[in-house]
Formats: structure tokens, sequence, C-alpha cells
């Protein structure tokens, strides 16, 4: 479904992604597993085209350059030079890190803001899928989402994703700055996302331990480098991985 072909980034003359490959099969759910600075939201933002517009913003303000070469084909079409909106059409949907809501719109209205190109006819069966999927949002429908705590925040972002019916759904760190608990309930949550409606899941995580039991196969990236590929199983009973990311 996707394929990431000799990708390099470069903010300047800094090197975020250096000649990363790598590939995410349809019904899979793959991790890019690597500490804070590894690259990890430079590959998501790419992926998913972002880094188009920041590309332009840093231009007109006389910025830093971005430059960006290699291929990334979605569904066997090379998307490298598609803008963002164009790739969401396409079903490629990115849930950016650090819980990107609405504050001051209530649960509900964020759901209807982020389906704002879904049919009218639709939107209510996939809130409901949202609402199925993290029940704990359904007691805060009418509650500003800026009150809401930073795992319900993060519910909420991934809710907002899926009301666009991605078929490849990018999930860049959900699981930063929450408390064992609600990690607890938002990897099974995307467990039953995966199982129950088959959207194929690209998650980024530097949070290892909760993460390599349930994916199909991960990527561990060092300073935008591939330095370790294989099954979760594998990773888990890697002793480099258990040195760096369990301390074992």
């Amino acid at each position: 479904m996707l394929e990431v072909k000799n990708l390099m980034v470069f903010f300047e003359n800094a090197l975020a992604i250096n000649d990363l490959t790598m590939a995410v099969n349809e019904g899979e759910l793959i991790g890019v597993i690597g500490s804070n600075s590894a690259g990890k939201t430079t590959l998501m933002n790419t992926i998913s085209g972002l880094i188009i517009d920041m590309k332009i913003k840093e231009q007109r303000k006389g910025g830093e350059r971005i430059n960006v070469y290699g291929e990334i084909l979605f569904k066997g079409e090379n998307i490298t030079e598609i803008e963002p909106h164009k790739r969401v059409n396409k079903g490629l949907v990115l849930s950016r890190e650090r819980h990107p809501i609405f504050p001051e719109s209530n649960v509900m209205e964020n759901l209807k803001i982020a389906g704002h190109q879904v049919p009218r006819s639709q939107l209510p069966q996939r809130m409901d899928y949202v609402y199925q999927l993290f029940p704990a949002l359904v007691q805060l429908k009418r509650r500003k989402a800026g009150f809401l705590s930073g795992g319900e925040q993060q519910m909420l972002a991934i809710g907002m994703a899926l009301i666009l019916k991605p078929k490849l759904l990018l999930l860049d760190e959900p699981l930063l700055g929450l408390s064992p608990m609600m990690q607890t309930m938002l990897v099974d949550a995307i467990k039953s996302l995966k199982e129950e409606s088959g959207i194929t899941i690209l998650i980024t995580e530097q949070f290892a331990r909760p993460l390599l039991p349930f994916i199909d196969r991960g990527y561990i990236i060092e300073n935008g480098m591939l330095a370790l590929a294989g099954t979760g199983k594998e990773l888990m009973d890697n002793p480099e991985v258990k040195s760096a990311y369990f301390g074992i």
C-alpha cells in the first residue's frame, strides 16, 4: 500500500531523514520506533505531505530551506509532489502529535469540523463509529475540547482522523505524555480499530514497550536512518532493542 524509497529530508544543511526505505502492506499495523529527534515526525509529515506546506511557508518568510529527495508511493502511485489535501482525498490521513484539536469547540463540533468534506448523510454514522471506539467521548460530546484531559484529547484527535475514513491511518506518537492507564486504553482502541475495521495503520512511538507486542512489523530509526527492522516479536527479543528502549 505504501512504499518509501530512499527518502532524504534536509532542513538547511541538517539531514533529518537519511536514505530511508520502508513499506506498509494493506491491512498491516506497522510501528516506527525511535528516540526523541530520531526523525519520526519528519517522516510522518513527509508521508502525509505536510512537509510541502512547511516548505512553502518557509520560502515565503525567507526561513530555512527544506529539501526532499526520494519517492513516496501510495497504492502504486507516486505522491511525492502531491499536496496534503489531495493525499487525504486518496485515503492517506495523519493524526498529528500533541492533540491538534480545536479547544474552543466541543467534542461533537470538532468531529463535524473534521468531517466538513464528508457527505452530510454519512457524517452521523462515522461519528457513531468514533463513539463506539472511544466510549469515554460519549459523555463528553458537549464539553469544550480544551477542557479534556490529554488522553481524551488524543482520542478526539484520532477520532477526527477516522471521520475521514482513511485507507491508511498515520498516528504520530499517540501515547506521548499519557498516563500508563490511558496508554493501555488507547492501545486497546488501536488494536480494535485494526481488527474490526481492517484499516491499515502506521504508528510512530518512542515508547516501544506498549507498542511492540501488537504490531505486525516494526522499524527502528536512529538519527533519521533505519537501524533495525523485523516483526514485533523479533524486535522484542533483540538484546539491543531491550537495552535501548526497555532499559533491560
